[in-house]
């Protein structure tokens, strides 16, 4: 493990930690703005940003979306029952304890060197309820008892790319059968122009009742790599306050649905696991 100093913050220097984990070389990266918070980037992408001090702040564009589903899975405090494939630095997992006390929480991570530097330097509320378990994602949804969750989240990335038998029908498949009745699956799809990989996952993902992709507008319209946040439920979603709540983002986005969303797929056909293909890598300058 490497500690290298970072700019103070009005004290004392700050030292950002970088460590060999599984997936490459890993850095927290202390937050000069905020005296607890640190971004955690792997390989130099950033991967997740997390405030000790204040765990309901999502700094990120797409974790501030993925915190709008769970805002609007349930009423208000109510716990949930949540799975997360991908765990990066908890970001998600920390949030849902901090806006739901007594939800249950498990997290699949594959990285389990990652997941000892992130206990490590960034521990959990030592009173949430959150398992991390070291495994593949889809082997750890496996265990997922049948219709046990309220949410199921992926933001699963190897490098920075979704790795292929994450984006199959199959997949999802697997996905349905772990959230209970009226339960939410929301992801997080990295994707360019021409936005192949995204209107394919979109196809896939139709085998749901109701769908909605909330994503920057110029993602949208294949002007930029970037993420979009799918969700998607057998139950009605609100995608009317999905809306108002992504445009009044500090980095507004748009919400796609029904008619509009079809349309957006441009006929595009399902992903088995016979043909899936990792997500496309981002382009040289996209964290810059």
């Amino acid at each position: 493990m490497a500690r290298g100093r970072s700019s103070g913050r009005g004290q004392a220097a700050v030292e950002a930690v970088t460590e060999q984990v599984d997936g490459g070389t890993a850095r927290l990266v202390p937050d000069r703005d905020r005296a607890r918070a640190w971004t955690l980037l792997i390989d130099d992408a950033p991967q997740s940003h997390v405030d000790l001090d204040d765990p309901a702040h999502l700094s990120f564009e797409y974790q501030r979306r993925f915190g709008h589903v769970v805002d609007l899975a349930a009423p208000p405090g109510k716990p949930l029952r949540a799975v997360h494939l991908g765990g990066g630095a908890l970001t998600l997992a920390r949030y849902v304890a901090a806006t739901r006390p007594r939800s249950t929480q498990q997290v699949v991570e594959r990285d389990g060197a990652l997941v000892r530097l992130v206990r490590r330097e960034l521990p959990l509320d030592p009173r949430a309820r959150i398992r991390v378990r070291t495994a593949d994602a889809r082997e750890g949804l496996a265990k997922v008892p049948d219709g046990w969750a309220d949410l199921v989240v992926a933001d699963v990335f190897s490098g920075a790319r979704t790795p292929a038998h994450l984006t199959s029908t199959e997949f999802l498949d697997e996905v349905r059968r772990a959230l209970a009745p009226g339960g939410i699956y929301t992801a997080n799809l990295a994707d360019g122009p021409p936005l192949t990989h995204l209107r394919g996952q979109i196809a896939t993902a139709a085998r749901f009742a109701e769908l909605a992709l909330i994503a920057d507008p110029a993602v949208l319209r294949g002007k930029r790599f970037g993420n979009a946040v799918l969700v998607a439920s057998d139950a009605p979603l609100p995608v009317a306050e999905l809306t108002r709540r992504a445009a009044s983002d500090p980095h507004s986005g748009r919400v796609q649905h029904g008619r509009e969303l079809t349309d957006f797929t441009g006929g595009a056909a399902p992903v088995t696991d016979l043909r899936a293909v990792a997500s496309p890598a981002p382009p040289a300058d996209a964290f810059r």
